[in-house]
């Protein structure tokens, strides 16, 4: 009995000196500048969402979140780069898109994304918008739809790459009316806009930041957003589940550390990612590029990016697209 007793005495101990140490490094957390690493070149809409929420970390935690821009390899490059770094809240991953769409597009990844990284919190979600040349005679999504039946082989749909989120929003869209489209895929998504206002192609999924304003100005026709709600920027636009039910396709961000970081630094993030997105002045400059604010836990976050990994896998199978 006082072998037993002495046991109990010492695991209760053991499990009260690893609670102290936890709530001790969630409290000075963080005591050291935090990295958050972006998949992408500095300057476009990604970046600018990275750098506010950073901004905001900076603000209420008192130590700097520094973007550090990591581009290459389908945002691979960023995700190894996360995936090895020391699982101690330091380090941090802006997750995208091609972050489940990279699961089944390549085949010898170094890494198992769900498995290798912890979701933190989501951030925002946005439509992409279905936008057309104005030079083709369609003003509607079932005009395009009638007008590329009628003149297969005519339609080119650029992409901002191979595998990117237009250019799977673009074949669901073929794979939902059984149209036909070639598909043209740009470096990015400036030149792929910039080509369809030249004409030498008919078709684009673009964000609202890159093309809001050419919109505005009548350079492309603007369709319907992907979305399953309309955007608050671009009111007037219908969805496009209005006309292929069920259609939906959006683009998103979160944030991620490698996997083992400490619970209480993830949930500790998570507030204050979760706090920062409930500031009107920050909602306010999400939504002018039709953005919409997405808090959650991290399991919620986890369930969206297993959710995706599944949606844009049966894409992917099913059309046979391979990597660049």
């Amino acid at each position: 009995m006082k072998f037993a007793r002495r046991q109990l005495l010492r695991l209760t101990a053991s499990a009260a000196a690893i609670a102290v140490v936890r709530f001790a490094r969630a409290e000075t957390y963080p005591s050291r500048p935090v990295r958050v690493i972006v998949p992408f070149a500095a300057g476009g809409s990604t970046d600018f969402t990275a750098r506010l929420i950073a901004q905001r970390l900076s603000e209420r935690f008192g130590q700097q979140f520094v973007v550090e821009n990591r581009s290459g390899a389908s945002t691979n490059i960023a995700t190894q780069v996360v995936v090895r770094a020391p699982a101690d809240g330091y380090t941090l991953l802006l997750v995208t898109p091609p972050s489940a769409i990279n699961a089944t597009l390549y085949k010898d990844l170094p890494f198992n994304f769900l498995r290798d990284i912890a979701p933190v919190a989501s951030v925002i979600r946005a439509p992409y918008i279905m936008e057309i040349n104005p030079a083709l005679p369609a003003k509607t999504v079932p005009e395009f739809i009638a007008y590329v039946k009628a003149n297969p082989g005519k339609v080119s749909m650029a992409s901002a790459g191979v595998g990117t989120g237009p250019h799977l929003t673009g074949e669901l869209l073929m794979m939902a009316t059984g149209i036909e489209m070639t598909h043209v895929p740009y470096r990015g998504g400036a030149p792929a806009l910039n080509d369809l206002m030249g004409g030498q192609v008919q078709l684009f999924f673009a964000s609202a930041p890159e093309t809001i304003e050419f919109i505005k100005a009548g350079k492309v026709r603007a369709l319907a957003v992907t979305s399953a709600s309309r955007a608050e920027v671009l009111a007037g636009l219908p969805t496009l589940d209005a006309f292929v039910p069920g259609f939906e396709a959006s683009y998103w961000t979160g944030f991620g550390a490698p996997k083992n970081t400490p619970p209480e630094i993830i949930d500790s993030l998570n507030r204050e990612i979760n706090a920062a997105l409930t500031d009107p002045a920050l909602q306010a400059r999400f939504h002018a590029f039709g953005a919409t604010e997405l808090v959650g836990s991290p399991a919620d976050f986890r369930g969206l990016i297993a959710e995706q990994t599944e949606k844009w896998g049966k894409v992917i199978k099913s059309t046979g697209i391979k990597p660049e």
